[in-house]
């Protein structure tokens, strides 16, 4: 590590107490401690301290570059602390960190769950809908909040979205001599908002959660009529191959209902919409599943807005599909990129087939038909038959 001149201290409710001897050396040594005012209040820090400034910025830190400083962060700076932000920042040699249990980790061994079977998220900036991919029956949840009222907003969420069975309960001061564990239920938790809450754990009971195969029912998203529907869908995401950490261009999004059920994969998204209404839709169901850190809306007609984006592994074109874009895309994307076209025109499935015959890939028709009433009886109503062709570049 050479000699750093930046320590990251994990503190606990237990402040000093638990600290080891290397922290409070540090903290004895360092010229400037940065730290929430509780932080510094539970360190017995005064004189060479500084709460951070709002809103939250690491410059300060940084401005400190050379001199002995400490850093102060709740339990393990690196789960969702301020150690990423920092060491993100540095070179190795320049920071060293001693991490105290995890907010998580104390959580979950007061009410002896597997922490390793438990969902770990915070909430100080992030919207409640970002439960909406994690919750099923049973399953367990550790969310840090920022007070008692986001407790209350949080138990409130869960009762109007059929969740009011959950068991959850309120954690705070974690470690230390105020440490309080109490359970509720979820819509009938009356919050105190006054308290300083650290954590909430969740046990999920009552309504149904997401699917994780691919084709989420239709009528989950909003749209106007421009949705892929739930069949095909399914099949254009078996052809795209979602894997975690990959980006998808999702071309003539529509509803976007492509980019989620790659985001709920793992993934991320650029979903491209020329139609301003579209764009909406797509933006309130991101929102919906809690997927605005996974998809990123980009309203513009293309190929000409495709040569500013990230590159990505897969691409789908669901709409507005013509040579032009074709040649756009195929030369803006790399080699291994997977690519899936869908096509309900004469004109586009004679693309289709052109391309087939030129590049090889998959071809194949799908025509589905559905059971509806005809007088006293029941009849096939077939839907306009899809032309999907899918590739590797």
């Amino acid at each position: 590590m050479g000699n750093p001149w930046l320590t990251i201290i994990g503190i606990g409710e237990d402040g000093l107490a638990g600290l080891s001897e290397a922290s409070r050396k540090a903290l004895g040594d360092a010229e400037m401690v940065f730290g929430g005012q509780r932080h510094l209040a539970l360190a017995g820090v005064t004189d060479h301290g500084r709460p951070w400034p709002v809103p939250f910025d690491t410059d300060c830190v940084l401005a400190c570059r050379g001199r002995p400083t400490a850093v102060l962060a709740s339990g393990d700076p690196f789960w969702y602390g301020v150690g990423t932000s920092l060491a993100e920042k540095l070179p190795a040699g320049e920071w060293i960190a001693h991490s105290a249990p995890s907010t998580f980790s104390l959580a979950a061994a007061r009410l002896g769950w597997r922490l390793e079977t438990v969902t770990c998220l915070g909430f100080h900036a992030a919207p409640f809908e970002c439960l909406v991919p994690h919750l099923a029956r049973e399953a367990r949840i550790i969310c840090l909040v920022r007070d008692g009222k986001a407790a209350g907003d949080l138990a409130e969420w869960l009762t109007a979205r059929g969740w009011g069975e959950s068991r959850l309960w309120t954690l705070t001061a974690l470690g230390g001599p105020r440490e309080s564990v109490t359970p509720h239920r979820a819509d009938s938790y009356t919050a105190d908002p006054g308290a300083g809450l650290v954590a909430i754990a969740l046990e999920a009971s009552g309504s149904d959660g997401l699917s994780r195969s691919s084709g989420l029912p239709d009528t989950l998203f909003v749209h106007e009529g421009q949705i892929t529907k739930r069949p095909m869908r399914a099949l254009a995401l078996s052809a795209l191959g979602p894997k975690p950490g990959e980006r998808l261009w999702d071309i003539g999004a529509g509803s976007g209902s492509i980019s989620v059920e790659w985001a709920l994969c793992g993934g991320t998204a650029i979903a491209v919409e020329a139609r301003a209404d579209r764009a909406a839709n797509i933006r309130s169901n991101t929102a919906a599943f809690g997927l605005t850190h996974r998809i990123r809306v980009v309203e513009g007609t293309a190929p000409d807005i495709l040569s500013g984006l990230e590159r990505p592994q897969a691409a789908f074109m669901g709409g507005g599909l013509d040579a032009a874009m074709f040649d756009a895309v195929w030369s803006l994307i790399g080699p291994g990129t997977r690519i899936v076209a869908h096509a309900v025109t004469l004109e586009t499935e004679a693309l289709l087939s052109d391309l087939h015959q030129r590049h090889g890939g998959e071809l194949m028709r799908v025509e589905i038909a559905y059971a509806g009433g005809l007088g006293r009886y029941r009849s096939w109503e077939a839907a306009r038959p899809v032309v999907q062709w899918s590739v590797v570049r």
